[in-house]
């Protein structure tokens, strides 16, 4: 499986962005297709993930209310679309998938993912 993201780029605080990951290689419905990002100098985090069927979804607290995931599987891509954007959301984000087999309940953890596109670059200015 390949990801390929895009969609990153500078926006003011209160502004949206809507990031697009775009994957090749066959996915089932229990994949998981996720979104984490990583802040200059912090470990990489959570933001998001659903089932590629679209029957789970869970989010961060940080995000919770503001990100929305989403999936179009006749183009095989997986959306993050970013509300309210706060500097503090400043980060490489990164689109990963999952080898199909991961519990619901460790979808949060990075470890579980195998598969990650390159990663794309989102400024948030004050």
């Amino acid at each position: 499986v390949q990801l390929q993201a895009s969609g990153g780029g500078l926006v003011q605080a209160g502004g949206s962005l809507r990031l697009s990951c775009t994957t090749s290689g066959r996915t089932t419905s229990r994949h998981l297709m996720g979104w984490f990002r990583q802040a200059p100098g912090k470990e990489r985090e959570f933001v998001a993930t659903m089932r590629r069927s679209g029957g789970s979804i869970t989010y961060a607290d940080s995000v919770k209310g503001r990100f929305t995931i989403s999936r179009d599987n006749t183009k095989n891509t997986v959306y993050l679309l970013m509300n309210s954007l706060k500097p503090d959301d400043t980060a490489v984000y990164y689109c990963a998938v999952d080898s199909g087999t991961t519990i619901w309940s460790e979808a949060k953890n990075s470890r579980r993912y195998e598969y990650w596109g390159q990663g794309t670059l989102v400024t948030v200015s004050s």
